[in-house]
């Protein structure tokens, strides 16, 4: 990492103020209170780890404090000397040497230093983490032991990376951030209740296949940007659809085709069946022909002159009542505009 600033050199009156700006600079803009009546004295030092940022701070007591919004970050503090106290939506956790703090960037909060510290600070982009926003508002603002469960692999895990941070290439440094990525998400998952965990990543599900059957019409829906609408990484999307029977791309061109079906089946003067395609979020009618074809077993246009008796979408996974979807079930017609824009699978 590299030296920020060190106040040894710094003329006593001027300290508070470059500490201030130090601390914008490898951290946010914060407030901050001297906590001692004596000639203020710190030093701070950041860089980055691969893709996660890292600071190093040694300093007399202080508070700091961050009041607007900002960057999605979660910050993973770990006190190496000294105590500190975190507060954040309303909860206050206390720690000491050894131990682990959570919060959040993207929310105010402040931190607590009653006397001289140190610490190790590791920022963790919030869309790569493999937590939902219900698991991860159980951990923050709470402390974590460094003696115990997987706090006490992580702790000392993250002092020694960032002690040693500047030693590491590119290719390595990348590949362990990825890995304190997935020793955080280990440790959130041992953290969180197991019925409140299992209830949580059914209610996320269901808000997925909400989202997806609201914007079937939209040709730029795909798992990314499904992903980012629920703040939550690709990776972890497939993981939550591994116990469903079905891809998220398969499943949003399954539910594309059942609405394809139900509007070509209601006869009449229905629109050309590249219409149809095209409102419902296929780009290519060849494509479509054929993805039609391999589930109901007719191509479209053969699909709207059947009768009526074999008009009912054959759904190829699971439960129908479960995988159908809201809109399946209800014959919703075809979507008017002004809806967000994804990306179509």
């Amino acid at each position: 990492m590299d030296l920020v600033l060190s106040t040894d050199a710094v003329p006593v009156g001027d300290r508070l103020g470059r500490w201030r700006a130090a601390l914008a600079a490898a951290l946010f803009p914060m407030a901050v209170t001297p906590r001692g009546g004596g000639p203020f004295a710190g030093r701070i030092a950041s860089g980055r780890l691969g893709h996660l940022r890292v600071c190093s701070l040694r300093a007399d007591g202080q508070r700091v404090s961050r009041q607007g919004p900002g960057e999605a970050l979660v910050g993973i503090i770990v006190l190496t000397a000294g105590t500190v106290t975190l507060l954040q939506d309303g909860r206050h956790a206390a720690a000491s040497a050894g131990d682990l703090l959570v919060y959040d960037t993207a929310r105010p909060y402040s931190l607590d230093f009653p006397d001289r510290f140190a610490c190790h600070i590791v920022h963790l982009p919030r869309r790569g983490l493999d937590v939902s926003d219900d698991d991860l508002s159980r951990i923050t603002a709470t402390a974590i032991s460094g003696t115990e469960g997987v706090g006490a692999i992580l702790s000392p895990f993250l002092v020694r990376l960032l002690d040693s941070a500047d030693s590491y290439g590119p290719a390595v440094a990348t590949r362990l951030a990825a890995g304190v990525e997935d020793l955080f998400g280990t440790l959130v998952a041992e953290r969180s209740p197991l019925g409140g965990a299992d209830s949580g990543r059914g209610e996320l599900v269901r808000r997925i296949r909400d989202h997806i059957d609201r914007h079937l019409e939209d040709q730029g829906l795909t798992p990314e940007t499904v992903a980012a609408a629920h703040h939550i990484s690709v990776r972890y999307l497939h993981r939550l659809f591994e116990d469903e029977g079905i891809t998220v791309a398969r499943l949003v061109q399954r539910r594309r085709l059942e609405e394809c079906a139900r509007e070509l089946a209601r006869g009449g003067a229905a629109p050309a069946v590249a219409v149809v395609a095209h409102r419902w979020g296929f780009v290519n009618a060849a494509h479509f022909s054929r993805a039609f074809r391999r589930v109901y077993g007719h191509s479209p246009r053969e699909w709207r002159g059947l009768s009526s008796a074999t008009r009912a979408p054959r759904r190829e996974y699971g439960d129908p009542a479960r995988d159908a979807g809201p809109a399946a079930l209800t014959g919703r017609t075809a979507p008017g505009a002004g809806r967000d824009t994804d990306r179509a699978a």
